[in-house]
């Protein structure tokens, strides 16, 4: 199975990739199915399952999926055209979606958040369908959403659990493990990013790979711009104060006074990577890294590179991310990048192995140094849970993006400090993430059932 760099990094909008993104996906793709349908519908209605019924409101699953409903997709999400279009549905109860006749759809009645088991192909599923003028069905399909603003159909979700050993992508380098990764490496005399780069140019040009990077860049470093400067509560009812700012104006003013300690330097990470999940949170546009609730670590790492290590090109940046979405493939193709699925570790600990990697690449590390930056990374995240606080990416995701980041560099500098030989290989670290998430209580995996989710007050 390939997973291009575009499928690790996807432009989107907050607060989550599996929550809003997804469902926002799924819409979309049932409205294809119906224009090819040859029924004609008169109205639609729709339920969502498991973490997706669980966490939905906080993660506006609702809203994205009503969007969808209406034709609108993450990479050309226009915010006050969707809050238009929303006032309009609930006042009159219609959708009018591109290519369609107009289709009843009451939010309060046709919207289900069905809090029962978890449909049986994943934690976060959902059924779309379609009715006739005497409200029978006539079209119906579950998604899931699968983490990272992946969705699959339950066939597809079904096939993909029968064929995920059985086929190779059909690319110069079809490593699915990282020890293929390495091994292929060695033979071609070739960087992670060369061979991921190889794969890429099987299916598009290498403009459009660069233009296509260039513009995941632009929208990262865009965020963290924003999200230095916002101001104000964020949305939700926990009333959490946006900090990115104040802590970016108290370093800007710190500069020069010859008194700041070595370890400020860990505030500048933090910002950066506050400063991302503060907008996610927000409901911003950001890049999925590996997932929205993940988003500001791989940011973070790059901007602490260029802005923090003498001699950092931004003509980097494309390895850093070619090799960041291999360890991110690797992550998910073996175990998840889903907090439903996995917990936190698969989220922040897949993005720590991500920009980890990525980080190791661009100051000189060899494959092996890179496969251990993000090994070391990685372990240090087993068994993280995924319990935000009324549902939200906001407590305690926000801060443990920054701590993602700090971790990711420390690793990266530890393994650059050896020769890349150690005991523990990355794809050990993976499995037993993959094992641990399996083992792992439901109620730690993005219900908001266990943790901090039900230990600290919800208003």
């Amino acid at each position: 199975m390939f997973l291009s760099v575009f499928d690790m990094f996807k432009v989107g909008i907050g607060p989550s990739s599996s929550h809003t993104m997804g469902p926002m996906v799924a819409a979309a793709r049932f409205l294809d199915r119906l224009r090819a349908s040859p029924f004609r519908a008169h109205g639609l209605r729709a339920s969502l399952h498991g973490s997706l019924a669980f966490t939905g409101v906080g993660h506006a699953t609702d809203r994205a999926t009503i969007l969808g409903l209406a034709g609108f997709v993450p990479d050309t999400y226009d915010a006050a055209k969707a809050e238009t279009t929303l006032a309009q549905i609930r006042a009159n109860h219609r959708i009018d979606a591109p290519g369609l006749d107009t289709l009843a759809f009451d939010p309060e009645q046709d919207l289900v958040f069905d809090y029962g088991p978890a449909l049986p192909g994943h934690a976060n599923g959902m059924i779309l369908r379609a009715t006739d003028a005497q409200g029978d069905v006539i079209l119906e399909e579950t998604y899931y959403s699968i983490g990272g603003g992946f969705v699959l159909t339950a066939a597809e979700a079904a096939d993909a659990g029968g064929q995920k050993s059985k086929v190779r992508a059909n690319v110069p380098y079809p490593f699915e493990a990282a020890k293929d990764m390495l091994e292929m490496a060695k033979a071609s005399g070739l960087t992670v990013a060369q061979l991921k780069r190889a794969n890429e140019l099987k299916f598009r040009t290498a403009v459009d790979l660069d233009q296509g990077m260039d513009r995941i860049w632009q929208v990262m470093t865009d965020c963290i711009s924003r999200g230095m400067q916002g101001t104000g509560i964020l949305p939700g009812g926990l009333r959490v104060r946006r900090r990115a700012k104040g802590i970016h104006d108290a370093l800007i003013a710190e500069r020069g006074l010859n008194m700041t300690a070595p370890h400020v330097i860990n505030d500048w990470m933090s910002l950066y990577a506050m400063a991302v999940n503060e907008e996610n949170a927000a409901g911003g546009q950001v890049v999925t890294a590996p997932t929205n609730g993940a988003a500001g670590v791989v940011p973070a790492v790059i901007r602490y590179y260029l802005d923090h290590v003498p001699g950092a090109s931004e003509a980097r940046i494309g390895d850093f991310l070619l090799t960041a979405a291999a360890i991110g493939g690797l992550c998910k193709h073996n175990a998840s990048i889903s907090g439903a699925e996995c917990g936190c570790q698969a989220e922040v600990g897949s993005a720590a192995a991500m920009a980890a990697a990525g980080l190791a690449a661009v100051l000189g590390g060899s494959p092996m140094q890179v496969e251990n930056a993000a090994e070391i990374a990685l372990e240090h995240h087993l068994g993280m849970t995924c319990d935000p606080v009324k549902g939200l990416v906001q407590v305690p995701c926000i801060e443990r993006n920054a701590l993602g980041a700090i971790k990711a560099v420390s690793a990266a500098s530890l393994a650059l400090r050896g020769d890349g030989d150690h005991l523990v290989s990355l794809d050990a670290c993976i499995e037993t993430m993959r094992q641990t998430g399996r083992d792992m209580n439901d109620k730690y995996k993005e219900t908001s059932l266990g943790g901090l989710a039900v230990n600290v007050p919800n208003c």
